[in-house]
């Protein structure tokens, strides 16, 4: 089962509903305000001590908050590159590793200038590239007064910077081109449908996200499941971020919808109680037959929030999301 978000959207002849405030407020902001103040947190648990043990706890907290918003690729995440920069996964090439030795191995001095370190490739960057520095056995017993730990206070800086202009972004300037959607001079949005329509897409390409990387990639194949590869295993958080995606895709369905979506609550009910029931932190189950049909289970139910939400809330919204027949049940 593989879905898939269809290459085009369409505007229909249903009335716009009044989603577009209630996403921003109870929402977005919310959520870049939160991701703002644990970046910043992880930022000052580096400058007091930058060795892997002690930024553990800021790292998850961080990167809990960052899933909250992590779906909202339009406009500020979209923009100069944070979004990747933030979170580059999937790493099909292995880059996030390549990067971080090259960076450890020369002793770039490029971590002493943080303008100079914002131009860094984005896979020596961001949650992942920390990631390393703070799991991973060849890199995670640096001292604190390595090169890994300056690099380590470098990358939480940088992510800080990022957090602050993506929530800055949202409140002096996104927040009011998503609600001015047609009015005169907005030349982003057209029509307050074509805003509808952006927020849609971020809850059905998340959904996708979800379903065909955080779950499909470490499935791989029946024959050849990739465990491996599953979305920061080294910080035993797979399964975690499959939970909060969903919630957060949870709580933007609901700010989207001025109208009761009962098949999509219960989607997302069955999906997330499945998920929280699964007791496999890393999806390593994907590797014995058991295991996989639960996750694959598991998938099946994403998709199922996707459909319903195609049923139920983009109707209302005017718009329609095409799944081909690869979908599955």
């Amino acid at each position: 089962m593989r879905l898939f978000l269809a290459a085009t959207l369409y505007l229909a002849a249903a009335p716009a509903i009044a989603g577009i405030a209630e996403v921003i407020d109870s929402h977005a902001l919310p959520g870049t305000a939160a991701f703002a103040e644990a970046a910043g947190a992880l930022d000052r648990a580096a400058s007091r001590d930058c060795t892997a043990e002690s930024l553990r706890p800021a790292y998850h907290d961080a990167f809990d908050a960052w899933l909250g918003i992590a779906h909202l690729s339009l406009g500020p995440l979209e923009e100069q590159g944070r979004g990747l920069a933030i979170g580059f996964w999937p790493d099909a090439r292995g880059l996030v590793g390549r990067t971080v030795a090259g960076l450890v191995a020369d002793q770039d001095p490029v971590v002493a200038d943080p303008k100079g370190f914002a131009e860094v490739s984005v896979a020596g960057r961001g949650l992942f590239a920390l990631e390393r520095l703070l799991f991973d056995a060849a890199y995670a017993g640096y001292s604190a007064d390595s090169y890994s730990c300056r690099l380590a206070r470098a990358i939480a800086a940088d992510l800080a910077r990022m957090a602050h202009e993506v929530d800055a972004a949202w409140r002096t300037e996104f927040a009011e081109t998503l609600q001015s959607a047609g009015a005169e001079g907005n030349s982003r949005f057209l029509s307050a449908r074509e805003a509808e329509q952006a927020l849609y897409t971020a809850l059905a390409s998340g959904l996708a996200f979800v379903a065909q990387q955080r779950l499909g990639r470490p499935m791989g194949s029946f024959d050849a499941p990739k465990p491996q590869v599953a979305e920061a295993r080294r910080a035993g958080r797979s399964l975690r971020n499959v939970v909060l995606s969903l919630e957060a895709l949870h709580e933007l369905a609901r700010a989207l919808s001025d109208q009761p979506i009962p098949e999509t609550e219960a989607a997302f009910a069955q999906a997330l109680e499945t998920a929280e029931a699964l007791d496999d932190p890393v999806l390593a189950g994907v590797a014995n037959p058991t295991g996989r049909i639960r996750v694959e289970a598991l998938q099946t139910q994403v998709a199922a929030i996707a459909r319903a939400a195609a049923a139920e809330i983009a109707p209302a919204l005017g718009v329609s999301v095409g799944f081909n027949s690869a979908d599955g049940d």
